[in-house]
Parts: C-alpha cells; sequence; structure tokens
C-alpha cells in the first residue's frame, strides 16, 4: 500500500514536468534559454521569481540574451515554469 500510495503522489510531478516541458517547446529562443536555465532550480523547489531573474541576467551578461527583450521573455518562461 505504501509504495502504491508513494507512486501516487509522483506521478503528477512528473506530468506537471511534462507540461511545463511541452509548454517551453512553444517558446521562443530566448525565452526557451531561460527556461532551460532555470528549470532545475525551479524543479528542485526554489524560489520560481528569483530562480528566472537569476537565470536571465546570467544569460543577458553572457551576451546569449537581448535585454532590451529579457523582462518579456522571462515572463514568458515563467508561465511556463509555473506549471512545474
Amino acid at each position: 500500500m505504501v509504495f502504491l500510495a508513494a507512486t501516487a503522489v509522483a506521478t503528477p510531478v512528473w506530468a506537471d514536468g511534462a507540461a511545463a516541458d511541452a509548454c517551453a517547446s512553444k517558446l521562443g529562443a530566448e525565452a526557451g534559454a531561460i527556461y532551460a536555465a532555470a528549470r532545475p532550480g525551479v524543479a528542485a523547489g526554489g524560489d520560481l521569481k528569483a530562480t528566472i531573474t537569476d537565470a536571465t541576467k546570467a544569460l543577458v551578461k553572457a551576451g546569449k540574451i537581448a535585454r532590451a527583450d529579457a523582462r518579456s521573455n522571462a515572463q514568458a518562461a515563467g508561465a511556463c515554469l509555473k506549471l512545474i
């Protein structure tokens, strides 16, 4: 019984991760980069906003995404990351 209960609890987490990944597959390149950088921290239970902000700032500083569009791309990535 305990094993079955643990399995039932774990299944929704996988489903949410799959839903988040499906959402992310529709993002543009820059929003997708933010999603990929922030996903491990969010999945580990990190603060959503802080994790996205840190990932976005790091990508801007590295020249991987444009600063001008960082906020809108972070918001798009965040919409998917909320599904985790």
